[in-house]
């Protein structure tokens, strides 16, 4: 029972692996880490008083 219960999910995870790849979830893994140091004042919205 095991066996059949793994390979079903490891079927699962691929899809949901070759979905996140082909949607391009994985295209940019380097941009995120120096985006987050990059301090643009026009891109935080400004309250209006």
């Amino acid at each position: 029972m095991m066996i059949p219960v793994s390979l079903i999910l490891g079927v699962i995870v691929l899809i949901i692996f070759l979905w996140a790849s082909k949607a391009g979830e994985f295209d940019d893994i380097e941009g995120p880490k120096y985006r987050m140091l990059d301090d643009d004042a026009e891109d935080i919205p400004h309250k209006e008083k």
